[in-house]
């Protein structure tokens, strides 16, 4: 990826990595682009989450995007996958999304998609890059009847959630559902779309404040989520993170039900119903190896991306398969959206549950995971970690020592300064032991942050 964008968009500290002299470059980049591109004014979406820092980062862009003649559609406090929704639906030329997803509240991120509501090529981001670091090309200032328009665009949002109701064949009624918002975009949209469906919702951390985000809730945090189920005896509860393209689940009994139970679930309902498209699923290399092996026993395939819903919406469309996702809970269904949407998931995991007659527990009882561990490292340069000979020659040695009894990861964040070093083996204790191993090397080298 680029200089500032990662697999995930632009990401970084606000106010440091981020400020509001890149969005502004973006907003100035984006609104000449496809000005000039379609030959008319730019039509752009903006949305945010609910960090502080993103409503000076939604004026900056809107303000410079106008000031290249676009018309600057503003649907506020909102989630991804509505933005991507929006964008598509309304034919607007891109889309824009300010959130760093499950980080904590001092970062924050700007997420760009296409008129598809795909996240842009790469093509484009180093055009935008370029024009950050060096104002080229010289776009001139619009002025007269040239200067473009910020419009309130409140239906989008509201179109959005319209969208999610119709995607939905089932009544959700008497069914008792909780919905943690992460103090996030769902907060805005999850309890009005379970509202519709008639369920009764029990809904926590949808009090945002600008500094609460993720803030020991939604996907990140699903332990309070877990105890809240057993508390008010909920039939099942859906937690998203902070921009809510990302879903975990938890049953009736308050266990976690991850992003890789989830894809089996789905899997195996959609290939019942005709709708699993080649009987292939798409995964990443983080998913446990006990879904393979349960994914096989139904006969439906597999394939295996890097870390990254870009990367795993790229091989669906590459081809034409209906629906992967990743342990972490983006679940891409392409029937109904171009990324991860976590209300979309919670909606299409009630509605399994409905048409099987069964509890989400039993859903998952087949798939018993095997015992994994991920850590993350927190480190000064990430390149630096995976060149390392030191590192790497415990890596290999981990490796060695787990061949045919379970494996290793280690891999660079996309979007946060961290190295991740995943194990899975027999027992808890072995994984342990091999994260350890790995971890230590890091540390031993002197390549963690202080």
């Amino acid at each position: 990826m680029g200089k500032y964008f990662g697999t995930d968009g632009f990401r970084g500290k606000a106010g440091e990595a981020l400020n509001s002299e890149h969005a502004y470059k973006i907003g100035r980049f984006l609104g000449w682009y496809f000005g000039k591109k379609q030959g008319r004014k730019a039509k752009i979406a903006i949305g945010k989450d609910t960090r502080l820092s993103s409503y000076m980062l939604e004026y900056a862009l809107a303000s410079g995007a106008s000031s290249s003649g676009a018309y600057v559609y503003m649907l506020h406090v909102t989630t991804t996958p509505s933005i991507s929704y929006v964008t598509s639906s309304e034919k607007l030329d891109c889309g824009i999304m300010i959130s760093a997803s499950h980080n904590k509240y001092s970062d924050n991120g700007i997420k760009i998609v296409n008129s598809d509501g795909e996240k842009i090529d790469d093509a484009l981001i180093m055009k935008i890059e370029s024009y950050i670091d060096n104002e080229e090309p010289t776009i001139p200032f619009e002025t007269d009847e040239g200067v473009g328009k910020i419009i309130d665009f409140f239906a989008g949002r509201n179109r959005y959630i319209g969208y999610l109701i119709s995607s939905c064949a089932h009544s959700f009624k008497e069914l008792r559902i909780g919905l943690d918002c992460a103090n996030g975009g769902a907060h805005m949209i999850a309890k009005s779309v379970f509202d519709a469906l008639g369920a009764k919702t029990y809904v926590i951390n949808a009090s945002p404040n600008g500094i609460n985000i993720n803030e020991n809730a939604g996907s990140t945090h699903i332990e309070n989520l877990c105890a809240y189920v057993k508390r008010n005896s909920l039939d099942v509860a859906f937690a998203f993170d902070g921009d809510a393209d990302r879903c975990i689940a938890v049953d009736e009994n308050g266990s976690i039900v991850n992003g890789d139970h989830i894809l089996y679930i789905l899997a195996k309902e959609f290939k019942k119903k005709g709708e699993l498209a080649k009987d292939t699923v798409v995964t990443t290399v983080m998913s446990n190896f006990a879904l393979y092996k349960e994914l096989e026993k139904e006969n439906i395939k597999y394939e295996t991306t890097s870390v990254g819903d870009r990367y795993v919406y790229e091989n669906m469309m590459k081809n034409a398969y209906s629906l992967g996702g990743e342990q972490s809970g983006h679940i891409i269904i392409s029937k109904y959206a171009t990324t991860g949407d976590g209300i979309l998931t919670a909606i299409k995991l009630t509605e399994t549950m409905i048409s099987q007659k069964t509890t989400l527990s039993r859903l998952c009882a087949p798939l018993v995971m095997m015992p994994q561990i991920t850590e993350n490292v927190s480190v000064a340069n990430k390149d630096a970690v995976m060149s390392n000979e030191a590192v790497l020659k415990v890596y290999d040695e981990v490796k060695a020592m787990l061949s045919g009894n379970g494996r290793v990861l280690l891999r660079k964040s996309g979007t946060e300064d961290v190295v991740r070093v995943m194990a899975e083996a027999e027992s808890y204790q072995k994984c342990r032991e091999c994260v350890d191993k790995i971890v230590n090397s890091i540390v031993a080298e002197g390549l963690c942050c202080e």
